[in-house]
């Protein structure tokens, strides 16, 4: 499955968007202080949706973003909000770009990023000796901090069963670059990829995942058939 490059832009800016969106509305429920500086970004990622001045869009929420980073001294929710301000910068800079070629830079560097986050992600769990030994994973079903129902606790009680599944999302994110290989592996692992995040959103409730992560995949599956495309 391949996309072209304006396809896979567009798409891209929908689906982070609609993170965006879904983002703001967490802050519904917050003080006015805090609230308004999330729910700024609904007109703008609506527009961005509806194909309305997708430039001036990205531009609006990029300076909500900045303006997000200065008044919360960094990302405000850690590893989500850090992929979605990639995304976001990466998209506006293609949307600035004054050609073809750079659209295609700013692309491809998101697609690389998006990629690297896995690889990096099951190397860092290599080392980790808690990971191999499927300790961190028991914990983290034990004693997470998240809002975790009983039911889903007692998988603490399993330890070989965590262990392989720890070794399972472990060597997948390892080899997850071995996708872009072949044209049908990447569509496979971008499945498993975002049922994994759908897992950890249905388990622990991290669901601001999901919507992040998805909005990385049509430059990863462009430019893996501009990279194809280009060996054969």
């Amino acid at each position: 499955m391949t996309l072209s490059v304006t396809l896979a832009q567009r798409a891209a800016e929908c689906l982070l968007a609609a993170a965006f969106v879904q983002q703001a509305l967490e802050h519904l429920a917050s003080a006015h202080s805090e609230r308004w500086w999330w729910l700024a970004r609904i007109p703008f990622a609506l527009l961005l949706i509806g194909g309305v001045a997708p430039r001036t869009c990205l531009t609006g929420l990029v300076l909500l973003a900045l303006a997000a980073i200065l008044r919360y001294d960094g990302p405000y929710n850690g590893g989500s909000d850090r992929m979605g301000y990639l995304i976001l910068f990466s998209l506006w800079l293609a949307r600035l770009a004054p050609s073809a070629f750079w659209r295609e830079v700013a692309l491809g560097y998101l697609a690389t990023q998006v990629c690297l986050s896995y690889a990096l992600s099951g190397w860092v769990k290599l080392v980790n000796p808690d990971w191999r030994s499927g300790l961190a994973l028991r914990d983290v079903f034990a004693w997470s901090a998240y809002p975790v129902s009983v039911e889903v606790r007692r998988w603490a009680d399993w330890p070989r069963l965590l262990w392989v599944m720890a070794w399972a999302v472990l060597l997948f994110e390892l080899a997850f670059p071995l996708a872009l290989l072949r044209p049908h592996w990447l569509p496979w692992a971008l499945a498993i990829a975002a049922t994994l995040h759908v897992a950890n959103a249905w388990l622990f409730g991290l669901h601001r995942f999901v919507w992040v992560w998805l909005a990385g995949y049509p430059p990863l599956l462009w430019l893996q058939g501009r990279l194809l495309g280009a060996l054969v």
